[in-house]
């Protein structure tokens, strides 16, 4: 099973109260992620240990460059995003390189799985 990981202590109150509804990846991540695919949505830093929040299904997977996201996009990577300025200097926080609206990203919405 793969895992869907988020980095950011600020990600974990979100996805633990389900205001995180999809994730916004620098790149084409579409050999990683599919449509249908099972995850585990998990919170940890790199090599180091994670913990598993809900098991989730991929929904939808889009790659588009950053200037075409929409707000459902903005809001689905996180409800305080009100521009795509505010996602670039989000997305340079988190990557640690610069940035520019014609870069391509992966956009992955999922929703929980009720067991």
């Amino acid at each position: 099973m793969r895992a869907l990981n988020f980095y950011s202590a600020n990600y974990h109150s979100q996805l633990v109260c389900r205001r995180k509804t999809c994730t916004i990846r620098l790149g084409d991540k579409t050999g990683k992620y599919a449509e249908g695919d099972i995850v585990w949505v998990t919170v940890g830093k790199r090599f180091a240990q994670k913990k598993k929040i809900y098991t989730a299904v991929i929904d939808r997977v889009l790659v588009k460059p950053i200037a075409q996201l929409t707000m459902d996009d903005l809001q689905g990577e996180n409800p305080d995003l009100t521009s795509v300025d505010d996602l670039l200097l989000f997305l340079q926080s988190i990557y640690d390189k610069s940035l520019i609206p014609s870069d391509i990203v992966t956009v992955i919405y999922f929703s929980e799985i009720i067991e």
